[in-house]
């Protein structure tokens, strides 16, 4: 099937993508469960340790980007890139027999490490494989097939989980109920092969390296007009700069996904509850991602992300509040819609703003600016985590997720959106 406007190297990237994120989300759901549950850590730790990965997959974008600018390279930063992340996962499976969560922690940043390398150079061989018209679209249709990837891999963990233990057992193992049901499921929570998964996911994940060396086509960016190397510190455009102030303070609302998955258990959701849950969340955000891309192009970049940000400022107010095991399907699948909306047609608006030559730098620099802000919000969110507001009905961390949200959107909103480049 032929796609207007998409290439043959975004084709081929988005097998890449799926493929890394199939390795990636068997293990993401699992991850919050293995560090609490498994290696009997507390949230905070949780915040420190996701925080600080997330805070290297995109506090160090900008290097990547600015480095595979300055020497007018892409494809030698996207294969390093996926293989260091494929590398890094049996790390964390080794963390529950040696290593606890020191090792676990070294792993999970060394995963993200990859990600840093390869997102920035990734996303600008993206643009600069697409006309400018159909950008929105070519980033829409690369999400899709990550997130293609990321609804397939949880239900394969989930396949594995229930063929060694059973699918009842798999989905009633709970990490957050009453003392009784704790201890009626602690013993099939041991059995559960968790750490198993981290090794299994190594497979797709040398897969996707592998597909990067053989079948991407390096696109070289124009050279500046002096013929000279690009700066590592480049002057961008003054909207760009507007659009990374806006989404600085969304970020500091954008604390890790592990805790909506903690948050889930803690309502009452099963092991296995958990795992269809998230993946019903990737299932949306894939379905989206690309008429959502499309959407941008056509009625422009801002309008798309700031539904995006009000979407996400009302999931996190919904788990700020709501009490019924039933709200996480509800809220994740709205999650997806908050992903579709926002992070694809983000990379694309920040490849409007600024040339070429450019690109990759502004890419990385903007999820450096990103990365350091949920870094801050996660630590904060795991710090929050057992306080409650109102007499207990609110939920500090995703309270003050949902605000700081709301108020980035009119931010957001005020970016000045100059003519496109290609």
């Amino acid at each position: 099937m032929r796609f207007r406007g998409i290439t043959r190297n975004v084709v081929v990237l988005g097998w890449v993508s799926f493929l890394t994120d199939l390795a990636s989300e068997m293990l993401y759901p699992v991850m919050p469960l293995f560090l609490v549950g498994t290696l009997g850590c507390s949230a905070a730790v949780l915040g420190v340790v996701d925080g600080v990965a997330e805070g290297i997959s995109s506090g160090l974008r900008w290097l990547g980007g600015a480095l595979s600018d300055r020497y007018r390279r892409r494809k030698p930063f996207v294969f390093a890139g996926y293989a260091i992340s494929a590398l890094s996962k049996p790390l964390m499976g080794l963390s529950k027999a040696f290593g606890g969560p020191l090792l676990f922690a070294i792993g999970r940043c060394s995963d993200r490490l990859g990600k840093s390398i390869r997102t920035s150079a990734r996303d600008a061989l993206i643009a600069e494989s697409t006309a400018p018209e159909h950008r929105g679209a070519a980033f829409g249709f690369h999400r899709a097939m990550d997130t293609a990837g990321a609804v397939l891999g949880p239900l394969v963990t989930l396949l594995i989980v229930a063929l060694v233990v059973g699918p009842a057992a798999a989905f009633t193992a709970r990490w957050a109920a009453t003392r009784e049901e704790i201890a009626r499921s602690a013993d099939v929570i041991q059995r559960l092969p968790l750490a198993e998964l981290f090794f299994i996911a190594v497979i797709p994940g040398l897969l996707s390296a592998a597909l990067v060396w053989k079948s991407v086509a390096e696109i070289l960016p124009a050279a500046p007009g002096t013929g000279a190397r690009p700066p590592l510190f480049q002057r961008y455009p003054a909207a760009l700069w507007h659009l990374m102030a806006a989404n600085a303070l969304f970020s500091l609302a954008n604390s890790s996904d592990s805790f909506l998955i903690l948050r889930s258990a803690e309502l009452g959701m099963g092991f296995g509850q958990v795992i269809l849950a998230f993946a019903l969340y990737n299932a949306v955000y894939a379905a989206a991602s690309a008429p959502f891309g499309r959407l941008s192009d056509y009625l422009g970049r801002k309008p798309v992300i700031v539904a995006g940000w009000l979407v996400y400022a009302a999931v996190y107010a919904g788990f700020a509040v709501f009490r019924h095991p039933l709200a996480p399907w509800a809220l994740l699948a709205a999650y997806g819609l908050y992903q579709a909306l926002a992070e694809g047609v983000s990379k694309a608006f920040v490849s409007d703003l600024v040339p070429a030559e450019k690109r990759a730098g502004a890419i990385g620099l903007f999820y450096t600016v990103s990365g350091l802000g949920q870094l801050l919000g996660t630590i904060v969110a795991g710090v929050l985590w057992q306080v409650r507001l109102f007499d207990g009905r609110v939920m500090a961390p995703f309270a003050l997720g949902a605000l700081l949200a709301a108020l980035a959107v009119p931010v957001v909103a005020t970016v000045r959106t100059p003519q496109r480049e290609a």
